[in-house]
């Protein structure tokens, strides 16, 4: 009986070391983080990683955090782009962009080996069978189908609407968070793919209105809103109302017009909502007057039938909110 209580005795004493060299070891790992993320003479974050003299720099007062770190990049140099990609030896990153991630093979539709030689008429008939059951086998059910067509469906749009790879990014994860949640069962597959890409829009502040996703998609612009708000709901979205600013860009770059315009137009914006003259206002109507009266001012002046085509709204909506804009904040206009 002593022994077995000794034994026991021992294997809770080696327990209890084993928890504490643990929490030594976290500690240690707490503090590393604390200090590569942290200076310790200003407290600042803005750490820079020169790879050049391999040191890890504090940008605010300049003290040398770390040094000799390892790079962690190829050990090969390229010149160019050709030379980047024979030299490569990894694949693309991984994606939501693509059903399966982007971690599947893929069989090049180019008849040429890995030598970059042109593949025997005899090989090629058996190359074009091997990449026929490829494209069979990446798409083995019907929710790989579902994602393989919707996705396709949210990169066609994407490219129509000149979106940037972070939009289209978020907009494949949220058409994947719908699937999970059985979301798309009883909607059409191009319109929850269209909400889908307008959240996303409105989550990476790159704004579009509904009637522009609805003309390159393939449904109506009804569909795409009860869509949108069915699926904002049900994955609890929490989308600030789309601000005015983030059309000014946009439509200063249509319009042709100089940074200093554009700056203007923003200045405007946010006097305007300082006073509360955007609440309960279209955003692109209100941006639209707003860049109209900037470019009166600046001397670069465009007509109001020319801004409404680039807008997006009627001359009319144009008129009454610059008018307004105009009247509120003292704006004196010489037309």
């Amino acid at each position: 009986m002593q022994e077995i209580e000794k034994l026991k005795q021992l294997k809770s004493e080696r327990e209890a070391m084993k928890l504490r060299q643990k929490a030594v070891v976290q500690e240690k790992q707490k503090q590393e983080e604390h200090i590569q993320t942290v200076c310790p003479e200003c407290k600042s974050r803005q750490l820079i990683h020169d790879y050049e003299r391999a040191e890890l720099v504090c940008q605010s007062c300049g003290l040398v955090l770390d040094d000799d770190f390892i790079d962690r990049g190829p050990e090969w140099r390229a010149f160019d782009h050709d030379q980047r990609m024979k030299r490569s030896r990894v694949g693309a990153p991984m994606t939501f962009t693509i059903h399966d991630k982007g971690l599947s093979t893929m069989i090049d539709w180019r008849n040429r080996d890995s030598y970059g030689r042109a593949i025997s008429s005899k090989n090629r008939a058996q190359l074009y069978r091997l990449r026929k059951w490829q494209r069979r086998i990446r798409v083995s059910n019907a929710t790989e189908r579902n994602l393989a067509f919707a996705l396709s469906e949210l990169d066609r749009m994407a490219s129509a609407l000149g979106l940037p790879r972070n939009v289209r990014e978020t907009a494949a994860v949220v058409y994947r968070d719908a699937v999970d949640k059985n979301l798309i069962r009883g909607r059409s597959i191009e319109g929850v793919a269209a909400a889908a890409l307008y959240a996303a829009c409105r989550q990476c502040s790159v704004p579009r209105t509904l009637d522009e996703i609805a003309e390159v998609s393939r449904v109506s612009r009804k569909e795409i809103g009860r869509t949108y708000r069915f699926i904002s709901r049900e994955l609890g979205l929490k989308l600030l109302p789309t601000s005015p600013i983030d059309y000014v860009p946009r439509f200063c770059s249509g319009l042709t017009l100089k940074g200093e315009v554009q700056s203007r137009a923003v200045e405007i914006l946010r006097q305007a909502g300082e006073r509360e003259l955007t609440s309960g206002r279209g955003p692109t109507g209100v941006a639209a007057a707003a860049i109209y009266i900037s470019s009166i001012l600046s001397g670069e002046r465009r007509t109001q039938r020319e801004v409404a085509e680039v807008a997006g709204v009627t001359e009319v909506t144009i008129r009454n909110r610059y008018k307004e804009l105009a009247e509120k904040l003292d704006i004196e206009i010489i037309l």
